[in-house]
């Protein structure tokens, strides 16, 4: 009994110091921003000169910056990422229900391949990939760099396979006996996919939507490769990255950028972790 209670304490301490640890260059960030450049610089951890009305003299520095220029990167960000989850999740669902149901070779290689694909590091193709997508849109007639139609085309090309790997789990464990009772009824493939299958991926989809969203709207790498850091068309972080390059020691504006470029994905876990806990549950228990 003893050797259980202090195994709790002492998991709980080790719980604890992990969470101080993780959550510490938050709490930097958010302090901070309520401060001035000189504050910061004399107490960056403590409280001192922190105020309301600094906070708000900061945002409003930096949303009216025309350097930063907040609500176009923000409009950015939401278009590629909204674009990218619709199409991972209609096409994500698609190739794993047609995986799942098709049991055949060329149906296990392709699944072998989604999963082989998640263990290739990015910056092994990072430079192919540019090169692959500058010939490709010239050949085309399109361009592909510096557009927000390419870079979609890439996040769904990356998020696919972890996309196609949860949900050709959770499609495993839906009954076939669906599916049959649809075709005899006379239901196509594709409307048994629409209003048997899709409605019931909605738990698991909602996780990786969730999943793959955090990564979207954070990544600094890929948007700065196929958009360029001087281009028109940048995301929050690229655009936080080029604000920050701008002001090398207004510290209050830049950790008052960084937290408005985290904020939203911030709001939106907090908002939906019930939901991401309840996919990767039923996704299990399936």
């Amino acid at each position: 009994m003893e050797m259980k209670k202090s195994r709790k304490i002492i998991l709980t301490v080790i719980g604890i110091i992990i969470a101080v640890y993780t959550l510490f260059p938050f709490y930097l960030v958010v302090m901070n921003t309520f401060k001035n450049a000189n504050n910061i610089v004399a107490d960056p951890v403590g409280f001192g000169g922190v105020s309301v009305s600094q906070l708000m003299a900061n945002l409003s520095a930096v949303v009216n910056n025309s350097n930063f220029n907040f609500w176009y990167a923000f409009g950015t960000s939401a278009v590629i990422t909204v674009l990218s989850l619709v199409l991972l999740a209609l096409f994500g669902g698609m190739a794993a229900w047609v995986i799942c149901r098709n049991k055949t070779k060329w149906s296990t290689v392709i699944y072998m391949t989604f999963i082989a694909s998640m263990i290739i590091p990015f910056q092994v193709v990072m430079l192919p990939l540019i090169s692959t997508f500058r010939d490709v849109g010239q050949f085309v007639g399109l361009s592909l760099l510096q557009s927000i139609p390419g870079i979609v085309f890439a996040y769904c090309g990356f998020g696919g396979a972890m996309t196609v790997f949860i949900l050709t789990g959770f499609i495993k464990g839906i009954p076939y006996e669906l599916e049959e009772a649809a075709a005899i009824d006379g239901c196509s493939p594709e409307g048994t996919f629409f209003r048997i299958i899709f409605p019931l991926l909605a738990p698991v989809i909602t996780t990786v939507t969730i999943l793959n969203g955090m990564w979207i709207w954070n990544d600094y790498l890929l948007p700065s490769l196929m958009l360029g850091q001087n281009g028109k068309v940048k995301t929050l972080p690229v655009a936080v990255q080029a604000f920050v390059g701008s002001y090398v020691k207004q510290w209050d504006l830049i950790l008052t950028a960084a937290l408005l470029a985290i904020i939203p994905m911030v709001i939106i876990f907090l908002v939906a972790q019930k939901q991401i806990m309840n996919g990767m549950v039923e996704g299990a228990i399936k």
